[in-house]
């Protein structure tokens, strides 16, 4: 079974997370998508989140929307381990455990971090490997060949262009409406997902 997994906070997950996953599986010839939501306490303290879902929360999130999709996968082993463990340890369990055929499945925000903000990024690219979403307004395959690190890895990654319609994806914003005291509601329902459409009150 060839699988996407894709990490992070899903914090809600919104329209984008699902339809440029889709998109990602569909273009590479995967046979699913796997969704691995980060621990809430790493959400906030680590990363600095401004409000987080509770583990609970962004799991069932997930979970309702694959619930009519059979190409989408949720998987728990980051919530449920004792530690937040990092991708190359999750891209490892669900090879060995699962038997799953994985590659990595990332926005390309992530590119510039890979260096100095991931471990085992030689793993990662040598055993698995990532497909990139690309952003409209970044050229990926130019910063990876102005990046003497990326360039390394260039054979690794995999970069898909993504529809612009896209582009203003972002749970950051569905965060800021959901907090505003009269929430723009034909944007959220925009941004969101439609089984996600409750959050909106």
């Amino acid at each position: 079974m060839k699988a996407l997994v894709y990490v992070g906070a899903f914090n809600p997950p919104t329209g984008a997370h699902i339809d440029l996953a889709q998109y990602a599986m569909c273009r590479t010839g995967a046979d699913k998508v796997i969704y691995v939501p980060s621990k809430s306490t790493y959400i906030k303290y680590d990363q600095g989140k401004d409000f987080v879902f509770t583990d609970e929360e962004r799991l069932d999130f997930l979970w309702r929307i694959a619930h009519e999709r059979d190409w989408m996968d949720v998987s728990d082993y980051e919530l449920k381990a004792d530690h937040q463990p990092r991708t190359y340890e999750t891209l490892c369990y669900l090879r060995d455990t699962e038997g799953c055929d994985c590659q990595l499945l990332f926005g390309s925000d992530k590119l510039k971090e890979l260096e100095h903000g991931w471990k085992y990024v030689d793993e990662i690219c040598n055993e698995f490997g990532i497909v990139c979403l690309q952003r409209m307004d970044e050229d990926c395959r130019q910063i990876i060949a102005d990046d003497p690190f990326l360039r390394a890895h260039a054979d690794h990654i995999t970069v898909l262009k993504t529809p612009e319609k896209y582009q203003k994806y972002s749970s950051s914003r569905i965060r800021h409406l959901l907090k505003a005291e009269k929430p723009d509601v034909g944007e959220l329902k925009r941004l969101l997902p439609p089984e996600l459409f409750d959050l909106v009150a």
